[in-house]
């Protein structure tokens, strides 16, 4: 366990880089809004990261299946940023993904 622990601990700080890397290409690129944006997804993406790691931690010790929970995370982002004005839904959704390519990354360096 004491691997998976600091696998998952990369895995945040891999995709908490990534995700601070865009937006600030976003606050360059286009403007503060989107880039608040991107970083609200992204820290619903860290939170759905979580959420499903401690429930995959889980299995081992007498649950047979991974938790539902953390299907809760992206259609509260989802709502919220087609509710907000302070949100826009495209570039929220996208830092929501950005757990992804920070996977990705990740498998590629322990590669």
């Amino acid at each position: 366990m004491g691997e998976y622990a600091r696998l998952q601990r990369r895995l945040m700080l891999a995709t908490l880089t990534v995700s601070l890397l865009a937006a600030l290409v976003a606050f360059v690129r286009f403007d503060a809004l989107v880039a608040r944006s991107l970083l609200v997804g992204s820290c619903a993406g860290l939170l759905y990261l979580r959420l499903l790691a401690r429930s995959v931690a889980r299995l081992g010790g007498g649950s047979r299946q991974v938790g539902r929970f953390q299907l809760v995370v992206p259609m509260l982002l989802i709502v919220a940023a087609a509710k907000l004005p302070q949100l826009e839904l495209l570039p929220a959704f996208i830092g929501f993904l950005l757990y992804k390519p920070a996977l990705i990354l990740q498998t590629v360096i322990d590669a």
